[in-house]
Parts: C-alpha cells; sequence; structure tokens
C-alpha cells in the first residue's frame, strides 16, 4: 500500500526522510490523504476527508489540533514531547542569567550611552552600581513540572551548583528514573514557592494549570525572587506580577510571551516564542513524529498520542493485522471476537488498551480478513474506526 501524507506546514526535511518515498506520497494540498503532518497550523474548522487515520504534530503543544472531534471519528493524534526539550532547557537556563545579573536591563544601559570614549567609560563607573546582581550557586531554584523539560531543566540547574526543588504529583516512573537523586521533592506548590529564590514552570495550559501562579503564590515567594515561564501564556497571572515588581517584591520575570503589560516593563525580559525554536529541535521533532507516524500506519502501534492509549504489538508472521478504535464501552471487543469467528479466522494475538472515553484494539488473525467482514466490524455499536493493516 502507498500511503499519502497531508503537510500543513514546511515540516524539516531530517523527518521527511524518515518516509520512504516508495511507500510513501507527502505533499501538501493532497486529496484523500491517510494522515496529516502539521507543526503549528490551526486545524479548528478544518475538514478533513474519511481517508485520515491520523494527525501528527512536529512539536509538543497541540492546542491547534480539534482533539476531541479527531478522537469521536477514531483518528489518533500525536505529538513529539521531549524532542524539543534540549532547546527549551538551554534557553532556560539562559534567562536565569539574564534575570540574575540584569544583563538586559545593563546592555540597553550600554546602548544608550553617549559621548566621548571617555565620557561612556565614565559613565560607565558611575551607573554600572545599578546593575549589580546575584551569583545562581547556592540559590534554591522551584520546578514546576518534571516531565521532558522540567527534568533537564532540574538536572542542569543542580549542576550549577543549585539547590533544587521539584514538584510534579503526575510524574511518570520514566522522568523520576531521569531525575536526578539531589532533586529534592516539594510537599505541595505553595511549599516550592515559599522556598524558592526562582521559580520555573513547565506544565501544559489547561484548566487545572490556568491562574496556576496567582496573587497568591506570587506573595509565598521569598522577596526579590525571580518568576521564569517558557510554558505557555494565561499559567501565570500578568498582573499580579507587574504589580509584586512594581511593589519591589520580585526582581524579575521573564517569559516567552510578550504581551501590552509586558514588553516594556524595565523588570520583564519578553521574548518571543523562542523556546523551541533551533534548528535541532525542529528536526527532532519532525523525526519523531514521522516515525510514529509511520509505526502506527504500518504496524497500528501507538506512541505518543495525546488521545489514544498505548499500543505496541509485536507483528506475527504470515498473520493480518486489524486495528479499531472504539468507545471505551463493554462488550466490544467481545462482538469482534464474535465476528471474526463467524468468518472461520483464529485470533492468534491481542492487545486492548483504553484511555478515558476510548479505547483501542490490535489483533493478529490467521486467515484472510474479507471486505464484509471488516464492514462488519465497523458496523459495531461504538466502533469509530477499523482498518486493516
Amino acid at each position: 500500500m502507498r500511503y499519502r501524507i497531508l503537510t500543513l506546514n514546511d515540516i524539516s526535511p531530517r523527518g521527511l526522510e524518515r518516509l520512504p518515498r516508495e511507500r510513501y506520497e507527502v505533499a501538501s494540498g493532497l486529496a484523500e490523504p491517510h494522515a496529516v503532518l502539521v507543526r503549528a497550523a490551526d486545524m479548528h474548522g478544518l475538514e478533513l476527508p474519511a481517508t485520515v487515520r491520523a494527525v501528527a504534530c512536529a512539536g509538543a503543544a497541540v492546542e491547534h489540533i480539534p482533539i476531541e472531534a479527531l478522537s469521536r471519528r477514531g483518528i489518533a493524534v500525536f505529538n513529539a514531547p521531549g524532542a524539543n526539550a534540549n532547546a527549551v532547557k538551554e534557553l532556560v537556563l539562559a534567562s536565569l542569567f539574564l534575570a540574575a545579573r540584569n544583563i538586559c536591563q545593563a546592555w540597553r544601559f550600554a546602548c544608550a550611552l553617549g559621548g566621548t570614549d571617555q565620557a561612556i567609560d565614565a559613565a560607565v563607573h558611575e551607573g554600572r552600581g545599578a546593575f549589580a546582581g546575584f551569583e545562581l550557586s547556592g540559590r534554591t531554584l522551584g520546578v514546576v513540572g518534571l516531565g521532558a523539560v522540567g527534568v533537564e531543566v532540574a538536572n542542569a540547574a543542580e549542576a550549577l551548583g543549585m539547590r533544587v526543588l521539584g514538584y510534579d504529583p503526575q510524574i511518570t516512573v520514566q522522568r523520576a528514573w531521569q531525575l536526578s537523586s539531589g532533586v529534592e521533592q516539594a510537599l505541595s506548590l505553595d511549599d516550592l514557592f515559599a522556598r524558592s529564590d526562582l521559580v520555573t514552570l513547565h506544565v501544559p495550559l489547561n484548566e487545572q494549570t490556568r491562574g496556576l501562579v496567582s496573587e497568591y503564590r506570587v506573595r509565598l515567594l521569598q522577596k526579590g525572587a525571580v518568576l521564569l515561564n517558557f510554558s505557555r501564556a494565561g499559567i501565570i497571572d500578568d498582573s499580579a506580577v507587574v504589580a509584586a515588581l512594581d511593589a519591589g517584591w520580585l526582581q524579575a520575570y521573564v517569559c516567552d510571551f510578550p504581551n501590552n503589560l509586558l514588553k516594556a516593563h524595565p523588570k520583564v525580559i519578553t521574548l518571543p516564542h523562542l523556546g523551541a525554536l533551533t534548528g535541532e529541535a525542529a528536526d527532532n521533532c519532525a523525526v519523531m513524529a514521522a516515525d510514529q507516524l509511520r509505526d502506527f500506519l504500518e504496524n497500528g502501534n501507538v506512541s505518543n498520542s495525546v488521545n489514544f492509549p498505548p499500543a505496541q504489538l509485536a507483528r506475527r508472521p504470515g498473520s493480518a493485522r486489524l486495528a479499531i478504535a472504539n468507545r471505551n464501552v463493554p462488550n466490544v471487543v467481545g462482538q469482534v471476537s464474535t465476528h471474526l469467528a463467524g468468518g472461520g479466522l483464529n485470533i492468534a494475538a491481542l492487545l486492548n488498551a483504553s484511555r478515558g472515553d476510548y479505547a483501542y484494539t490490535l489483533l493478529d488473525v490467521d486467515g484472510t480478513l474479507s471486505p464484509p467482514l471488516l464492514d462488519a466490524v465497523r458496523a459495531i455499536n461504538g466502533v469509530l474506526s477499523a482498518h486493516l493493516l
């Protein structure tokens, strides 16, 4: 089978190389694609044909993808968590230094100097005291969110000689293994804020995290603390932060999300969403997205899906594979098994997993699955999609 992949953005060639041309046709404007590769294009309101089986995002954020609408159609959505983690980590580390040493403010001061070199030298000696900073070594950094980025930031900060507190009640076993043993566990968000000199946020924006850093939590910070936000706008109450900066409670705020309230404030450093904006991150994200998409289309395996449960089943030689997405309701697998048995097909291997309202099943069967039998499976109440691979 030759798969058609619709691209909605320019995708790194390093990723597209993972889709062999003898099996994949990849282009923008393709009709009846089997899958979509996207980076940041807004897909809300985009009509996708019935042929689409998956959407793969070459990045971590998926707010631009209508996940629930696609889930109801049995379409898998993939992202690339961790592929841009090093890029974000390096920018966070740079921002710690920018804030601690007042580098941006000092640079603006130096750029505005005029007169002779002698006059500039005199002005430097007179004015440089306003930009005295502090050293990071020995300071306490609070890391909220210990996913791919948070773990890398925590480990790097500890290597700089900082004391690191971490908080993430949903940390995975994989990330826990990666986290340095020297990172201390905060008992709660409030505990982390109360004990930190600097706080950096690495959590997604959702209903639970919107406004996470409120006026109350800002006031929990040590006087002269620094806040960093390279996650999403909306996680921090910008008005509360600006009020604390104006009152002298906070020393600095560094974020990746400029707005009219923040962009000209003398104690704020706003960057134009640079977190993952490196060539290496673009390559890594595209490679991960393409690999996951290929494994799904060819084998039905699911890795890093935001709506389907993880599913990995080794192929059995000589068998046919059926991949089914369905609502997470009783007896769907039982009905599928009954249909297959009625068609004289033996199930050689089966994997079933669920995630919230949705479930996913891979079956390897001995024999040939006829089109009428596949149609019967698709007609089962609760089945959203079924594909013979």
